[in-house]
């Protein structure tokens, strides 16, 4: 509560202030609305030499438009971003699927580290970053393997927190943002302070979110509220850097708890923490053939408890530490480009009742290099990677558990190479194509699980036998903008993705309990006749490799219609993915459909509207045995509004935004089958909100 009060007071005293010094903001779209503070506009991920064009597909989510998208998880963040679905286990638990890949194939970074948590093991498992905390978030679609390791296969979603400054402070800045409301009864706070010398600098930050359970349309059937959807999380971080002309050093601390309920069983909450420390650094100009050094690493320390009731269930810990370096060498000519080095270990533990995977320890070592080579309008990109992943189970040791056997250890050697070119027609219209091997080794639990996992109402068996994944990729795209100033803009792009050992999870037609007996006999109630009539009866699903592939394509548009004395803009956006299991001549789970949304924006000094139409096609295109079937197709309307002013020394931005106003019965295709009809999508909430920069 003390947590809470001092946001609060910040909020107030600002709030204040700003009544008090208010000015006219220039006329621009949300033009006081505070820009993520010392970080390049270059994008990051995926371009070690910070290019100015980059060939690969990667969208930036910053500034206003991330204010107006947070939500309480990162997949809900990054909903509707082309090519991006959100796994959808309730309001709380949300990873980014990516053109239909998720899970182990999809890396979260944090500031380009990895984010050790269970959030791929399990659906009902949220990342450990909240959206309040976040300054930008970076989406690199398609196979980024090359760099990042096997599980960026499928993407990257990459969060850039500037918890360790990697520029020049001098004096004291800083942000604070209060919002409430909405179909969860949002209450949310977070403040940022940066301060520093020139030289040295430190960063402090802190988060608080509470929300109760959400409200859906009475047409959902799963009452005015879903049960069990409340949450509560908070955190913050410490950082500190010295800063030169050649670049920067330094260290940050941060911690992230989380307690929320999951809306498959009324009465199970999670109870969620993480730990990290995390070290950066930049040498450039260093005047030999290493022209430059990025280094960064860190120790995280996670843990999860899921609780019945107030009795612990199941406890789940993930302990890791990364490191990785980067040395671009001087330019060979036209030739530029890194050589790097990545390592990772962590140690991951699941004790309980409902364990159904054993200890294991995975350790990956990578070796990678990229080079670009510029020849007139042509750039080209290429590159290749070496790496090395070693798991190993405990088995019954740790555990106790029989069924998970002797300890067991599997290596594989996986390599992965790409090769991208772009194409400057003029200096406003790009081409570009990227073409990709890329290899993965099966994640721990894809190799070893054995158990009965309740969340998704499964008997989950993994393969030892498994082979690594192995898939080649084709993107090509087309940015071109035009009108006046380039104020108008499109973006064209197209994918195919072909997997030679996709590693499914199947449905074998085998019924166990959830001690592990096969073949059990039905008490009549779903429980079965062997255990007593007392332990849940579940489908076995079993890790497969299977041959597969994902097409489609994305499109986004903005189109200046008045430029004076107001302005008046068009924003279009457009994604579809087709998944086939090849081997079983049947799509794919969780694919998201055809999704449409149409927006106007309109914005008159301060003031800036955003009128929105959002519209999902039905899917139908689902396994046999999905429980739901057919996701119905859905349109829904929203509107945001914001104010923005100057004060006497920064900016703040009131803003106001409804969603799903029609309140309109909607369910996600990307939401695993087994809590699709329980967790129908938000039904209509307002939300306001201030963010102020100081």
């Amino acid at each position: 509560m003390t947590y809470r009060f001092r946001l609060t007071a910040v909020a107030n005293a600002l709030l204040a202030a700003t009544c008090a010094s208010a000015q006219q903001a220039p006329d621009k779209f949300l033009a006081a609305t505070p820009e993520p503070k010392k970080l390049e506009e270059i994008v990051v991920t995926g371009n070690p030499l910070k290019s100015g064009d980059a060939a690969a597909p990667v969208s930036v989510l910053a500034g206003t438009e991330l204010l107006l998208k947070r939500s309480s998880t990162l997949g809900e963040t990054l909903n509707g971003m082309p090519g991006v679905a959100n796994s959808f286990f309730g309001p709380n638990a949300g990873r980014p699927i990516i053109r239909g890949l998720d899970g182990d194939r999809i890396r979260i970074l944090n500031n380009q580290g990895a984010s050790f948590d269970a959030s791929s093991l399990s659906f009902d498992h949220n990342p450990t970053i909240d959206p309040l905390a976040i300054e930008r978030i970076e989406v690199l679609r398609g196979p980024a393997s090359l760099l990042y390791g096997g599980a960026a296969i499928g993407g990257v979603v990459n969060v850039i927190d500037n918890r360790i400054p990697k520029y020049s402070v001098s004096g004291i800045g800083g942000t604070v943002e209060a919002r409430a409301g909405g179909a969860e009864r949002e209450n949310g706070y977070s403040g940022l302070l940066e301060a520093g010398t020139g030289q040295f600098a430190i960063h402090a930050d802190g988060f608080w979110r509470d929300t109760d359970n959400y409200a859906v349309p009475e047409s959902a059937g799963v009452g005015k509220r879903v049960v069990n959807s409340a949450s509560r999380s908070k955190g913050g971080a410490i950082g500190a850097s010295f800063t030169y002309d050649r670049g920067y050093f330094g260290v940050s601390q941060s911690d992230y708890r989380s307690r929320y309920g999951t809306v498959a069983e009324a009465d199970v909450t999670i109870d969620m923490k993480q730990s990290r420390t995390t070290f950066e650094g930049e040498f450039r100009d260093l005047g030999t053939f290493v022209d430059s050094i990025n280094l960064r690493g860190g120790r995280t320390d996670y843990q999860h408890t899921e609780l019945e009731g107030a009795e612990v269930g199941t406890v789940f810990t993930n302990k890791g530490s990364d490191f990785r370096l980067e040395a671009k060498h001087a330019a060979l000519g036209p030739l530029s480009g890194v050589i790097g080095v990545q390592g990772e270990t962590f140690r991951f533990a699941a004790l309980g009742e409902e364990a159904f995977v054993p200890n294991t320890r995975t350790r990956n070592e990578a070796l990678f290099a990229y080079e670009e080579l510029v020849n007139g309008p042509w750039k080209f990109s290429f590159g290749v990677r070496a790496e090395r992943s070693r798991l190993r189970s405990s088995g019954e040791g740790d555990s106790g558990i029989a069924r998970f056997g002797a300890a067991n250890e599997k290596s594989f050697n996986v390599t992965s190479a790409s090769f991208g070119a772009l194409f400057k027609l003029d200096a406003a219209t790009n081409l570009t194509a990227n073409v990709a091997s890329s290899q993965r080794a099966p994640a721990f639990y894809e190799l070893f699980a054995d158990g009965a996992h309740v969340a998704t109402a499964a008997y989950e068996v993994g393969d030892i036998s498994l082979k690594r994944e192995k898939s080649t990729a084709l993107d090509i795209g087309l940015q071109w903008k035009f009108g006046a100033a380039g104020k108008s803009s499109v973006r064209l792009g197209a994918f195919t993705n072909r997997f030679d050992n996709f590693i499914a999870l199947r449905r074998t037609g085998i019924d166990r309990d959830v001690e592990g007996n096969a073949g059990v006999a039905d008490c009549g109630d779903g429980t079965s006749v062997e255990s007593g009539c007392a332990a849940e009866i579940l489908p076995e699903f079993r890790y497969q490799g299977v041959k597969a592939r994902l097409s489609g394509f994305e499109a986004e548009g903005k189109f200046r219609l008045v430029e004076s004395p107001y302005t008046l803009d068009i924003e279009t956006k457009v994604d579809f993915t087709r998944a086939q299991d090849i081997t079983h001549n049947e799509p794919l789970p969780r694919i998201a459909p055809l999704r449409m949304t149409l927006a106007s924006v309109y914005t008159n000094g301060p003031w800036a509207v955003k009128a929105e139409i959002e519209h999902a096609t039905r899917q139908s295109r689902v396994p046999a045995n999905d429980l739901v079937g057919t996701t119905a197709a859905y349109t829904l309307a929203n509107l945001a509004a914001s104010y923005s002013m100057k004060l006497t020394s920064g900016t703040a931005l009131f803003f106001l935004k409804a969603n799903n106003l029609g309140d309109r019965k909607a369910f996600n295709a990307s939401s695993i089958d087994t809590i699709r009809a329980l967790a129908p999508l938000q039904g209509r909430g307002m939300k306001a909100g201030v963010q102020i920069s100081f």
